[in-house]
């Protein structure tokens, strides 16, 4: 039979720089993964999400020295490539891995911020997948703004590395 479909035709997984300079998905308002076949996962952003986003960056600058804060962070996983909302990440760690895309290592804090999408499993899932990159804190923001921190043996009451950092970024970190 000719002009026949092939019937296991193989799907194209497009791998992190491909996705990154696809301009149909360039612009899409939601945040892109993928998983571990190199398959786009999708979840919208909400303005809450972006907000908070913010508000942990910010915080993140302030109290610690040596580094900076970067949202929207690509990191390698075993499971594709997962994107933080929020990482801290030392000079040092900004001297050894430069502009790579997506980053073949954790940076020490990486945070997720919940979306209505996700479930608490997933952001564990993730959780595990961070520390086996190299993560020296995970950080989970619900969707009301408490946060939960957690190393790789356990969950803390607080930060180890940001020891001044709130426990919530409900409110604006300079309201009264």
């Amino acid at each position: 039979m000719t002009g026949a479909p092939a019937p296991f035709q193989k799907e194209h997984a497009m791998d992190w720089q491909e996705i990154c300079a696809s301009p149909l998905l360039r612009d899409l308002p939601f945040k892109i993964e993928t998983d571990a076949l190199g398959r786009i996962v999708m979840s919208p952003a909400s303005n809450r999400h972006g907000l908070y986003q913010s508000r942990i960056a910010v915080l993140l600058s302030r109290l610690l020295p040596g580094g900076e804060s970067q949202t929207e962070c690509s990191v390698a996983t075993a499971d594709g490539v997962k994107v933080a909302g929020v990482v801290w990440r030392s000079d040092a760690f900004a001297a050894r891995h430069g502009d790579a895309t997506p980053y073949p290592l954790a940076p020490e804090i990486v945070v997720e911020i919940a979306s209505p999408s996700n479930t608490v499993a997933e952001l564990l899932r993730k959780k595990e997948l961070y520390f086996a990159r190299g993560a020296q804190e995970f950080w989970m923001c619900a969707g009301d703004g408490a946060l939960r921190f957690f190393n790789n043996h356990s969950e803390l009451a607080a930060s180890a590395l940001a020891l001044e950092f709130p426990a919530t970024v409900a409110r604006r970190p300079d309201a009264h």
